[in-house]
């Protein structure tokens, strides 16, 4: 019989692409790029390679699903897209499999189908350095994000209520012999949270804004009288979170309502190391079917040099300067936070 988390996994899934829009609302129209009718460049000039760890490329497929037979062949068909386009790529929340060791195979799986790509575990905060150092080993993880849901805990009708993570996300951090991602799960970050998460020696965090799959609303739909759908606006954005991470020294990504090229190079240009996609994936997989999502990988990978040459910048670093304007929305947000444009 399968468990209540088992699934809410398969619920996690449906409703996620039951909710899925095509648009984005990352706030990634607020920012245009200045047009280069001269690059004096070549598309065969671009470097991608990312100043993060031994990644091949600035964007990666990030957490989404695992726990229930259904999600374990999603991990598979992930897997294999990962290790056939070098992507990093991380699994999603493995709680379920600490509490249920049967299911550590529909994690598992990610990794028999690419040994030697770069895997990301997944857990929430909350979760022990015991927890943390079994998630690891499950999938011989490279690195291990721990995820901040506070938003979804409290929509969820069976969630969390309590949340002093600190403690035990600070000694993750120490004792882990991987690197540890703290991200958000869709509501953005703050650079009051930020200075938080820096002050325990968190390295790496991804702000992942509003704008993409919305788990306050995911939640919503399991609650029997669906009484909270005033928070389907919660939470900074991906471009204002991303404003909010400008003066951090910590290694920022990004993820939220990426649904194109052009909000990867957006989203690069306004900081962030790197850039994942989730939802878009698993659209892709459930409508199209692995090789479509395959093809659409190398499609982004190779669209994303073009885009690099069509605003003149031959690496991250250079596309970090190049001229952008922002809307007079994503201005006054900046303003009201004392958080200068760059």
């Amino acid at each position: 019989m399968q468990s209540q988390q088992s699934h809410r996994k398969d619920e996690h899934v449906f409703l996620a692409e039951k909710a899925f829009d095509q648009e984005s609302h990352a706030g990634f129209d607020q920012v245009r790029f200045i047009h280069t009718a001269l690059p004096e460049m070549a598309v065969s000039e671009v470097t991608l390679t990312p100043e993060l760890f031994d990644w091949q490329w600035p964007f990666y497929i990030n957490a989404m699903t695992g726990g229930s037979k259904q999600t374990g062949e999603r991990n598979a068909q992930l897997g294999r897209i990962a290790a056939a386009t070098g992507l990093a790529i991380a699994t999603g929340s493995q709680s379920v499999a600490l509490a249920d060791h049967s299911l550590a195979e529909t994690f598992q799986v990610m990794r028999h189908n690419n040994p030697d790509g770069f895997i990301l575990g997944n857990l929430g905060a909350g979760k022990t350095w015991a927890d943390a150092k079994d998630a690891i080993a499950m999938i011989d993880a490279n690195a291990l994000e721990i995820h901040l849901n506070v938003a979804q805990e409290l929509v969820m009708p069976e969630g969390d209520r309590d949340f002093h993570w600190l403690d035990d996300l600070a000694e993750i951090v120490a004792k882990s012999p991987v690197p540890i991602l703290v991200k958000e799960v869709g509501f953005g970050m703050s650079q009051e949270t930020l200075a938080q998460l820096k002050q325990i020696g968190v390295q790496y965090v991804d702000i992942a804004g509003r704008g993409g799959t919305n788990f306050a609303t995911i939640e919503n739909y399991r609650r029997e009288a669906r009484d909270m759908s005033y928070l389907k606006n919660w939470g900074q954005t991906t471009t204002e979170s991303l404003l909010e991470a400008s003066t951090s020294d910590m290694t920022v990504l990004a993820t939220g309502g990426v649904r194109n090229p052009l909000d990867i190079l957006t989203a690069l240009r306004l900081g962030a190391r790197a850039v994942g996609i989730s939802g878009m994936v698993l659209h892709s997989l459930i409508q199209a079917g692995e090789p479509q999502t395959l093809e659409l990988m190398r499609a982004f990978q190779t669209r994303l040099a073009q885009l690099m040459t069509l605003v003149g910048a031959r690496d991250l670093a250079s596309l970090r300067q190049v001229p952008v304007v922002y809307d007079q929305a994503l201005v006054n947000y900046a303003k009201q936070r004392h958080l200068e444009l760059q």
